[in-house]
């Protein structure tokens, strides 16, 4: 049985885990997706080993740099539309090493 609650603290939630990802390998990979979302395509950038709060700033980044939508899933980043090749070019500039992958 685990602690609810104390007379000096109140109630006790117990710590919640944060799900771990798996560790990449280094290489960022990009690439296009149509399965499942009505033909229109996305790019899923995937392999970014980064926390939650930097992994939103940079899909910020990478949205204004490719002037369209996306959004941050499990650990990857989907931007709208085909532009890999502007998002390769920017996450080079900050050094990550990129390849292009997929259809």
């Amino acid at each position: 049985m685990s602690l609810v609650y104390s007379t000096e603290v109140g109630r006790i939630k117990p710590e919640e885990d944060k799900p771990q990802r798996p560790k990449g390998d280094g290489i960022v990979r990009i690439q296009k997706q149509t399965k499942g979302r009505k033909g229109k395509g996305v790019c899923v950038v995937s392999g970014l080993d980064l926390e939650d709060a930097p992994l939103k700033l940079l899909a910020a980044e990478l949205k204004k740099v490719c002037g369209c939508g996306g959004s941050v899933k499990d650990g990857t980043i989907e931007i709208q539309g085909d532009a890999r090749d502007k998002i390769k070019v920017h996450l080079e500039k900050k050094g990550f090493t990129v390849k292009l992958s997929g259809g």
